[in-house]
C-alpha cells in the first residue's frame, strides 16, 4: 500500500527538481549555468551582471546599501529587503515607499514580519 505513494512522491520530487535545477540566493536570483546570464525569479534587480560575474545580497538592488532612516528613494520599494535596508519596514499604505505589491494580504501594511500561525 505504500509503495504505490512512494512512487508518486519519488516521481513529483524528480519532475519538480527537473523543472528548475538552479538554486537562488535569498533574492530569488540566480546564475544560468549555460549562458552565464544573471536573473530573477522573484522580480527583477537594477543591473544584471556580466556572463560568468554572479552577484550575491542585495548590493545589486542599488549602487550603495542605504543608512538606516535614511529617506525613501522617492519611488515605491521595489521589494521589501530594500524597503528594510532604507529602514522603512514595515511599510503603511500612504507612506512613501508604499507598493501594493508589498502588501499580499493587502490590509494596507506592507514588509510585515512574518508571525508564525
Amino acid at each position: 500500500m505504500h509503495r504505490p505513494l512512494l512512487t508518486v512522491l519519488a516521481t513529483g520530487m524528480a519532475l519538480v527538481a527537473h523543472a528548475h535545477p538552479g538554486g537562488l540566493n535569498k533574492e530569488g536570483c540566480h546564475n544560468n549555468r549555460k549562458t552565464g546570464e544573471y536573473h530573477c525569479h522573484r522580480g527583477a534587480p537594477d543591473t544584471l551582471a556580466p556572463p560568468g560575474q554572479r552577484q550575491d545580497g542585495p548590493a545589486h538592488l542599488s549602487p550603495a546599501a542605504p543608512e538606516r532612516g535614511n529617506s525613501t528613494p522617492g519611488r515605491p520599494f521595489r521589494n521589501c529587503a530594500e524597503a528594510r535596508a532604507y529602514g522603512a519596514a514595515p511599510v503603511r499604505r500612504g507612506d512613501p515607499g508604499y507598493g501594493p505589491h508589498l502588501d499580499r494580504d493587502n490590509d494596507g501594511v506592507g514588509c510585515e514580519p512574518y508571525r508564525g500561525r
